[in-house]
């Protein structure tokens, strides 16, 4: 199996990871030994991406269930209640991650003894991860009809296999297109302030053959007005009624795009459909100020300045040309029926 085939996450006789804070560098995987591995492992971004904290989430449960030690199913089903919601908290905006933890959950509420619930959330856990890489490849096919051979698409952070359990969402599209035969250029932003864009958009497009050229986030406005970029396509990690919540930047280079007539597009699977609620509803994720302030051993910013680094921020619907789902494409403000 290749890299680019490899999946993000799996199981095999215990949970196993990519590490994605040591690409491009390197390619490692790690074994996770408990529930707290598990969690410091999604708030450190050693896991990450919608889909795959879809994955992450439920295989949660089942890691909960197969170290647990209870011998009664009701106390066992307790623990896995209080491990669901110890994952749930550990990043707050990307709604697959309850998601697939609520999922799990509810595989397992009427299963009546100990080795079942272990058995159960696990083949639960399994089916989420499979379906992933099928919804992904569907994703992709009814994209890549939005593209046309030669295009040169924007794209911000990390929307790809790395993002999921495999193949991608914004670069799946984009994966699909060239599978077709179209001739594909990507524009990765680097997407500070931890570089998804450079450190694992470009590393995936590159093990992939696909051409890539990695600029600065705030190039993407130069380049559209000179008419380099033809589209845009980005990830989702919760789409509200009103809003698309991305990585921080996203709203930006949405922002621009509309301004110089180009298609922006979101890529994402119903999962990471939240219709239930709007912007004023969700918290944003703000992290740590060292992201911004130190790089390495290198202090980047005078120590006591005030830092605001948010995850995330929320584009509203008018500045999504098209939302491409598994299901299909939609327009806003049109949505799928989930």
């Amino acid at each position: 199996m290749s890299l680019s085939e490899a999946r993000t996450i799996w199981w095999n006789n215990g949970l196993w990871i990519i590490d994605q804070t040591k690409l491009p560098g390197s390619v490692n995987n790690i074994n996770i030994h408990s529930l707290k591995a598990l969690i410091q492992a999604i708030k450190t971004l050693q896991i990450r991406g919608a889909p795959a904290l879809g994955a992450a989430g439920a295989y949660g449960i089942a890691l909960a269930a197969y170290f647990s030690k209870s011998h009664n199913a009701q106390d066992l089903l307790q623990e896995l209640e209080w491990a669901g919601s110890r994952i749930r908290s550990a990043r707050p905006t990307a709604v697959n991650l309850s998601w697939g933890v609520d999922r799990t959950l509810r595989a397992v509420m009427n299963v009546e003894t100990v080795e079942e619930i272990k058995e159960a959330s696990l083949r639960e856990a399994e089916c989420i991860a499979d379906e992933d890489i099928r919804i992904n490849k569907a994703i992709g096919r009814n994209g890549s009809k939005l593209l046309e051979d030669g295009d040169n698409v924007l794209t911000h952070c990390n929307a790809g296999r790395l993002a999921c359990v495999g193949w991608g969402t914004a670069l799946g599209v984009i994966r699909s297109a060239v599978e077709v035969g179209k001739d594909i250029h990507v524009y990765a932003c680097e997407t500070r302030p931890l570089n998804q864009g450079s450190r694992l958009t470009a590393w995936e497009l590159a093990q992939d053959g696909i051409e890539v050229t990695l600029i600065c986030d705030s190039a993407s406005g130069s380049l559209m007005r000179k008419r380099c970029i033809d589209k845009a396509i980005v990830g989702a990690d919760r789409i509200t009624k009103d809003v698309v919540f991305n990585k921080i930047g996203t709203y930006s280079h949405a922002v621009l795009a509309k301004a110089h007539n180009i298609p922006f597009y979101v890529a994402a699977p119903l999962s990471s459909f939240d219709l239930n609620h709007d912007e004023a509803a969700v918290c944003v994720e703000e992290r740590d100020a060292s992201e911004l302030s130190i790089l390495g051993d290198v202090r980047l910013a005078p120590g006591g300045v005030e830092i605001f680094n948010p995850a995330f921020d929320a584009t509203p619907l008018e500045l999504i040309t098209a939302m491409i789902t598994e299901r299909g494409v939609f327009k806003p403000p049109l949505m799928p029926i989930i």
